[in-house]
């Protein structure tokens, strides 16, 4: 691990104690955890020939998604940087008796081998990274033929405006403060067969209030 990736899984460490507060983090709330049951029951699609489909959920955080994507059945791989959201996570899908798999490691490259999936999830990730571009060819290879990128992106403040500061250098990164639908569109459309995007800006279900702000998922076929 270089110096600035444990820099960042630092940060994110000293985040997860708190993380589930924001209602879109910890799904808390009725009405929020509903409607991303929903939209990732509309996004993933059916289940596959084994019951269920295989899923990584890369920067999964204390893996709020990944609880209701194994609850529908899904086979769910987490990935996070940050070994307590990863501790998080496992509790969160222990205590609801739901199996799934979490592993600490760099979500740009996930500890997962030659492993293929048939979803990749992200969610608000990809304004951390140093590389998105990589990444997104990394999570594309990840896939197996007929697979689908699900991207949960946007544009809003950057995690320091709330007090506590992102690693040095963070103005520097390509997308720091989320990346608008246009250009991550842009990045993606050269990997894949199709791709869509679905606001949601104006879904105030999904963030626990009305915001206003960028939302939007991509959506992409490969």
């Amino acid at each position: 691990m270089n110096e600035r990736t444990a820099e960042i899984s630092a940060y994110w460490d000293a985040a997860a104690a708190a993380f589930d507060e924001e209602p879109d983090h910890g799904l808390r709330a009725g009405p929020t955890r509903a409607a991303w049951a929903a939209r990732l029951s509309a996004w993933v699609g059916a289940e596959g020939d084994g019951g269920g489909l295989d899923v990584l959920d890369v920067g999964c955080g204390t893996g709020s998604l990944s609880l209701l994507l194994a609850g529908a059945g899904h086979r769910v791989t987490g990935v996070d940087l940050a070994p307590r959201m990863v501790e998080q996570a496992r509790t969160k899908l222990r205590d609801a008796g739901l199996p799934a798999r979490f592993l600490v490691g760099d979500a740009t490259r996930p500890p997962t081998q030659a492993e293929r999936f048939d979803i990749v999830l992200c969610r608000h990730l990809v304004w951390t990274l140093p590389d998105p571009a990589a990444a997104l060819r990394e999570w594309v290879a990840r896939l197996r033929p007929g697979g689908r990128l699900v991207l949960v992106e946007g544009r809003w403040r950057e995690s320091g405006e709330k007090g506590v500061p992102y690693v040095a250098g963070a103005a520097a990164l390509p997308w720091n403060g989320g990346v608008g639908a246009a250009e991550l569109s842009a990045a993606v459309r050269p990997l894949v067969s199709s791709l869509r995007i679905e606001p949601l800006g104006g879904e105030p279900e999904l963030w626990g209030g009305p915001v206003d702000d960028e939302r939007y998922a991509l959506v992409a076929e490969v």
